[in-house]
């Protein structure tokens, strides 16, 4: 079952001060007709004033190249033969006279790759070129301009395609190759999810602290979650696709095989321990290998997580901990901040140190207050707790409530767990004394403190 998300984007044009300043007043007239009409969807009646106004004058406007597309594609749309492969060709047209003319925003800014990553989209979409070209283009797009290039669905198909040339016969597409094309993704889809993230987790702290919030705000806040469930949800596609080919049995001979050619690089030695720890494969001594070279070529927080991570499996608690802690110190963003603190979280919650764990997970939501996975964490802590904390069976439920109210902590702040959240949080409800057993203990109303580890108080609901 394919996801549909819609990714948003302010998009704005048609003001009097983009239009140039050699339009001249009939020039201007007419784009005035073939706008008003493509406003109104009135394709028909727009199609010959845009066609005169880009002929005669095609640097005029940019709504000539965007409300074109809008044009072409419904003529592509209710047309077929002949007729719908010279519109098709024309889109294709379009979008080159776009780059030509309008590869800047109003604000300066480079849209070449946003343009182009558009165009390839539409060559899949159209099935207008093999897959060999349709990379070309992306690929154009990712390495003259990537940071125009921010489409998830686009950087996704990016990789897709680039995986469906690499399982083709007498491919030139290797292995090594296909790994160095999903880091580098991978690493895209990050950094533009950190982007969002921050400015969201701003509106967040904003929220938290009962400060006025715009209207505009308010807006940008939907922008910005609806881009970040985008962006989890192609790289979590992105990551199925390259599952099968990322195993240990493939990783291990192939960073073996490089490691003296790379031993001295610090962008490959991090991507390869970052491989290997994510698949489990941290128990081979060329993982010991990677992340010492790394280490003593330059200490990062990376590094230092990876020697706290061996240290871990040597059972060397202690030490372990400080090489965390020195992670965290080293690192300078507040997102990736979050991320190593959630990580050691998880590391104490499969450990069964559960005090340690919701210690870091509370520690991951101060530099990152959108982090619903942190909130569900600490939930999930909370009800494996249920049947060894509180000393009676009501108590021993009543945990279930603390469970559900970070539960449902998380769905208020993160979008990309919110329907996992809420479906959580009814699931912890339901464990919970039901209103039958509030009454029969005569508890509505009490509060009840939970010693052992959680040491919180619930106060049971009133009937």
């Amino acid at each position: 079952m394919k996801t549909k998300i819609t990714f948003l984007i302010a998009f704005v044009f048609l003001g009097s001060n983009i239009v140039k300043a050699q339009g001249n007043e009939e020039d201007l007239n007419t784009l005035s007709i073939f706008s008003e009409y493509a406003k109104a969807k009135n394709y028909d009646a727009a199609y010959e004033p845009w066609l005169e106004v880009k002929s005669q004058c095609p640097k005029l406007n940019i709504a000539i190249y965007v409300y074109g597309e809008r044009l072409l594609k419904s003529f592509i749309k209710k047309s077929e033969g002949n007729k719908r492969d010279e519109y098709q060709e024309d889109l294709l047209d379009l979008y080159d006279e776009w780059l030509k003319h309008f590869s800047k925003s109003k604000s300066g800014k480079n849209e070449t790759g946003k343009i182009l990553a558009i165009k390839a989209q539409t060559m899949i979409d159209y099935k207008l070129a093999d897959n060999e070209t349709i990379y070309d283009v992306y690929d154009m797009a990712f390495t003259n301009d990537p940071q125009s290039f921010k489409s998830p669905k686009g950087l996704y198909n990016y990789f897709k395609i680039y995986f469906g040339l690499y399982k083709e016969n007498n491919s030139n597409v290797s292995l090594e190759k296909l790994f160095e094309k999903y880091e580098e993704l991978t690493e895209k889809f990050e950094f533009e999810m950190e982007a969002y993230t921050s400015k969201l987790d701003l509106l967040l702290k904003k929220e938290k602290n009962n400060d006025p919030i715009s209207a505009r705000e308010l807006r940008n806040k939907k922008v910005y979650e609806v881009n970040m469930v985008a962006c989890d949800t192609y790289l979590n596609n992105l990551n199925a696709i390259v599952a099968k080919e990322s195993t240990c049995e493939n990783l291990i001979p192939l960073y073996r095989k490089n490691f003296d050619k790379f031993k001295s690089d610090t962008v490959w030695l991090n991507r390869a321990a970052s491989r290997m720890d994510s698949k489990d494969c941290s128990d081979d001594p060329l993982f010991v290998e990677l992340v010492e070279a790394l280490h003593q070529l330059n200490p990062s927080a990376n590094s230092a997580y990876y020697l706290g991570l061996l240290n871990d499996k040597k059972g060397k608690t202690k030490l372990a901990i400080n090489y965390y802690n020195e992670s965290i110190k080293l690192e300078t963003s507040d997102l990736k901040k979050a991320k190593t603190l959630y990580k050691i979280a998880l590391k104490f919650k499969k450990s069964r140190q559960y005090s340690q764990s919701r210690s870091y997970a509370l520690k991951a939501l101060k530099f990152q207050p959108s982090m619903g996975s942190a909130y569900l964490l600490i939930g999930n802590l909370y009800a494996s707790s249920a049947n060894n904390c509180g000393t009676s069976q009501f108590e021993k439920r009543a945990i279930y409530w603390l469970a559900a109210k970070e539960a449902k902590k998380a769905s208020a702040v993160d979008a990309s767990v919110r329907r996992i959240a809420r479906k959580t949080a009814l699931s912890y409800e339901g464990r919970a004394p039901s209103k039958t057993d509030i009454f029969s203990e005569a508890m509505g109303g009490k509060i009840i403190s939970i010693k052992c580890w959680i040491g919180k108080s619930i106060k049971v609901p009133s009937l």
